[in-house]
C-alpha cells in the first residue's frame, strides 16, 4: 500500500506526535484490543484516521496485531521488558532525530529515551571543550 507523502511539515508533526499517542494508548493497554472507534474517541481524530495511521505503522514494521470480530480491535502486544540491545552511533543519530522530531519532552517516554540516547552518546571520560554537562535525568512522574 503506498501512501502519499505531505509537503506541509506541520501535517507531518501532527502525524508523528498522534501516531506516537496512539502506540502509547496501545501499549498502555497491552494484550486488550481497542477498536478504531475507541483509539480515535480517546485521540480526538475519526476512526478512518486511526486505521490509515496503524496501516501505515504496521507497514513500516511496528507489530500492531488485528484481532478481527467481536470484541476485536487492535493490539500492541509486546513485552514489558526489552533485552539490552547495542546501537552503532549512527543508529542512535537517527533515533534522537525521530525525538526531536517528535519533541524530546513530549511525553515521558520520549523524555526518558532522549536522556538515555543523548548520555550513551556523551564520553564522560573526555568532554567536549567548554561542555563538562552530561545531559540530566528526566523528571519521574510527580516530580517537577
Amino acid at each position: 500500500m503506498a501512501f502519499s507523502k505531505s509537503t506541509d511539515p506541520h501535517l507531518t508533526l501532527r502525524r508523528i506526535e498522534r501516531q506516537h499517542a496512539l502506540i502509547e494508548e496501545l501499549r498502555r493497554r497491552r494484550g486488550a484490543p481497542r477498536s478504531a472507534r475507541a483509539l480515535a474517541a480517546a485521540l480526538g481524530v475519526t476512526a478512518r484516521t486511526v486505521e490509515r495511521d496503524v496501516a501505515r505503522m504496521r507497514e513500516s514494521g511496528i507489530p500492531i496485531r488485528v484481532q478481527r470480530g467481536p470484541g476485536g480491535g487492535y493490539l500492541f502486544d509486546v513485552r514489558s521488558n526489552l533485552d539490552p540491545i547495542a546501537l552503532e552511533p549512527d543508529e542512535v543519530a537517527a533515533l534522537l532525530v525521530a525525538l526531536v522530531a517528535l519533541g524530546p519532552t513530549a511525553t515521558e517516554s520520549a523524555r526518558s529515551s532522549m536522556h538515555k540516547l543523548t548520555t550513551a552518546l556523551v564520553d564522560s571520560a573526555h568532554p567536549l571543550p567548554g561542555d563538562d554537562r552530561i545531559p540530566s535525568p528526566p523528571p519521574r512522574d510527580g516530580a517537577g
